[in-house]
């Protein structure tokens, strides 16, 4: 479990359930609204990744774009970013995206969100 540090204390994140293990097949992805956030789930290889469907370089929708292995790329200018961490893999984006921890509980899939 990722815990978010916060002015010297520990934040442990508020896990939603926003899928079933069916109703994404590996090599697929499908987003959601939860709060304030659009949020892109991936699944490769039967491990589920999450992140912030908003590229940093322009605000395009990330999950609209290619995936070559774990990396997202954005449809309008190609900027790659790491679905497993967030991190930027090439320009023109240079700010990582935001991240969420992914657990699955039973057959639910859950999203970690810093409350």
């Amino acid at each position: 479990m990722i815990l978010f540090a916060m002015k010297e204390r520990l934040i442990v994140p508020r896990f939603v359930t926003v899928a079933k293990t069916r109703e994404i097949g590996a090599g697929e992805r499908d987003v959601f609204g939860i709060d304030d956030y659009w949020i892109a789930v991936f699944n490769v290889g039967g491990m589920y990744y999450a992140i912030e469907d908003v590229c940093t370089h322009d605000d395009g929708p990330l999950a609209e774009g290619e995936l070559y292995g774990y990396e997202i790329e954005c449809p309008r200018h190609g900027a790659r970013f790491d679905i497993r961490t967030g991190k930027v893999t090439r320009l023109p984006a240079v700010i990582p995206v935001q991240w969420f921890e992914v657990r699955v509980d039973g057959d639910d899939i859950q999203i970690g969100l810093p409350d």
